[in-house]
């Protein structure tokens, strides 16, 4: 690999992997919207592309010569009007595809999530044999299944295009999970559902990106790769472990699953509301997945343990 296209290079997940590939000596172009986006991908090695995911043609012309195109920008949150999950994490995708064909890129790797297969059952042991949801819970997951399809039904006539799923993105520098969970524990508004003792996987940043890396070199075109960090964890011990990182007790407050499947029911037209399905669905309860796909055909090992993400969170010491 000599040159690389990111999309997200500013996000956490998009910007370690501009820095692996830097580190590799790979060329890397990103994609960025602002001029603080672009600030943030130049300081770490890439070239800014100016322009967001509906400028196809700005993409387009960043993907020239690349050998892979790494898609890791989407709209994350847990709720909002369907329009904006449609428009940046669907129709961005499709654009981004286009600009991959139009460019002749051989390699295009979609960074999805296990959130795909959220319908508000239990995730069990779930590998990539398992359906998507076919009533997804709520837009996130919505617009993360489409996205996929769109990805797969890409795949052939010249373009490759391969989808890892990691489950709970964690470790120093994140700028959306865990920050905003420490800040509903700082206002009072946290609780743990169901005691939130179910089990759970996940996937430090940097064992993301080694996946990503993998399934750009060795992933078989038209296949999805769960990656993970090992075998799952119990939720609350380990969301615990990493509020404390930011010098905050998680607390033993608790709430039903039931109340608080209620409670997302009837307060999901509010703008915010204190719990929404989705959120019951990817931390309310067990959501465990198998990477056994990617260890065997990619090479993967997760190489991060959960103790090593853990330490260096701590000797980051983020602000409280």
């Amino acid at each position: 690999m000599k040159r690389a296209f990111v999309t997200g290079g500013s996000g956490f997940v998009g910007g370690r992997v501009i820095r692996e590939l830097r580190s590799r000596g790979v060329e890397v172009a990103a994609l960025a919207r602002s001029a603080a986006s672009a600030a943030q991908v130049e300081a770490l090695g890439a070239t800014a592309v100016r322009g967001d995911l509906d400028d196809v043609a700005a993409m387009q012309a960043g993907m020239a010569g690349a050998d892979v195109v790494i898609h890791a920008a989407a709209h994350v949150a847990e709720h909002g009007p369907i329009a904006e999950f449609m428009r940046g994490t669907v129709a961005g995708t499709e654009h981004v595809l286009a600009a991959a064909r139009a460019a002749a890129v051989p390699r295009l790797i979609h960074v999805s999530t296990e959130a795909v297969l959220a319908d508000g059952a239990p995730i069990v042991q779930a590998d990539e044999t398992r359906p998507r949801a076919s009533a997804p819970a709520g837009p996130y997951p919505l617009s993360k299944g489409l996205a996929e399809e769109r990805v797969l039904a890409a795949n052939g006539d010249g373009l490759a295009t391969i989808i890892v799923r990691p489950r709970f993105i964690w470790g120093a520098g994140d700028t959306n999970l865990i920050p905003k969970i420490v800040e509903l524990v700082k206002r009072g508004k946290f609780a743990w559902i169901g005691g939130g003792r179910h089990l759970s996987s996940s996937c430090h940043v940097d064992n993301v990106v080694e996946g990503i890396l993998l399934a750009a070199e060795r992933g078989a075109p038209g296949e999805i790769y769960f990656l993970t960090d090992g075998p799952p964890v119990e939720f609350r011990g380990f969301l615990t472990e990493l509020i404390a990182t930011y010098g905050v007790d998680a607390g033993s407050r608790s709430v039903p699953r039931w109340l608080a499947r209620i409670v997302a029911a009837l307060t999901g037209w509010m703008k915010t509301p204190p719990v929404t399905r989705t959120a019951i669905a990817l931390v309310g309860q067990e959501v465990t997945v198998v990477d056994a796909k990617a260890r065997r055909e990619l090479g993967y090992t997760s190489h991060v343990s959960r103790a090593q993400g853990l330490a260096e969170m701590r000797q980051a010491k983020p602000a409280a």
